[in-house]
């Protein structure tokens, strides 16, 4: 397919819900994902396709949130250790951008077709959302028990989050919270795909990205095996609600 007639791709969702197996379909199809992506490791065994250009633009925008009610050594350790990812972001905060923010997304969006992946866009989107012409977003979910346990895990055994505090109910809120900015502020503008981990797993899931980025998938890449935590552990109601939203939105039976 000729590159010029691509859309540009953005993917979000929690961390550790799928999106590197999504971003992974679509990293031989023609997009510009970043200069300088990050290397795979044991929890991502084939890659992240997160670029530290793209990470570092939503870290200085989460950083803008106010914080002055914090502690200096929390201040301190936010600062060396940034996983804006695994932030607690109530629906009325809002977000500014520097003439320093602008450059660096006008900068990134200029390299088209892209495709952008970075969970933390679930909070940062409408910072970005002037500068995304010809956009289109996918975003990409699973149970959120699972999801709980897979972000502890992460933190267990990546030494940098080690002194991050995390539970199974502050993994849960932290869930619930970038699904609930997708769905109640980012999802009333623009063409959106929802889908769950499970689907892409399966050639119908697969058939759905094709058909809505306009572009072929590597349907090699999705293997069962990326799938390294589940969990059937009990979630509030809350939890459960926003979930069923979602695999509604995503034409996926649980």
């Amino acid at each position: 397919m000729n590159q010029k007639s691509q859309t540009n791709v953005i993917i979000l969702g929690s961390g550790r819900s799928g999106t590197s197996m999504v971003a992974g379909t679509l990293a031989k199809a023609g997009y510009f994902m970043g200069d300088n992506l990050y290397p795979a490791r044991e929890s991502n065994l084939k890659g992240f396709f997160e670029d530290r250009e793209i990470n570092g633009i939503n870290e200085l925008i989460l950083s803008r949130k106010d914080f002055s009610n914090l502690s200096f050594f929390y201040k301190l350790f936010k600062f060396f250790f940034k996983a804006g990812w695994l932030e607690r972001i109530p629906l009325d905060v809002s977000f500014s951008a520097t003439p320093t923010i602008i450059d660096r997304i006008k900068r990134v969006t200029l390299r088209t077709p892209f495709c952008f992946k970075d969970p933390r866009f679930s909070y940062t989107l409408s910072v970005w959302r002037p500068y995304l012409h010809d956009t289109i977003f996918i975003c990409v979910f699973r149970d959120p028990a699972s999801t709980a346990k897979s972000m502890i895990k992460e933190c267990s055994d990546v030494k940098r989050l080690r002194n991050i505090k995390i539970n199974f109910p502050i993994a849960l809120e932290i869930w619930t919270l970038m699904y609930q900015h997708i769905l109640e502020i980012h999802r009333c503008e623009g063409k959106w795909l929802f889908l769950h981990f499970n689907q892409v797993l399966t050639k119908e899931g697969l058939d759905r990205i094709e058909d809505f980025i306009g572009a072929a998938v590597d349907r090699s890449f999705p293997e069962l095996c990326l799938r390294h935590s589940f969990s059937e552990l009990p979630v509030p109601h809350n939890v459960r609600n926003i979930y069923q939203k979602l695999c509604k939105l995503a034409e996926y039976e649980d």
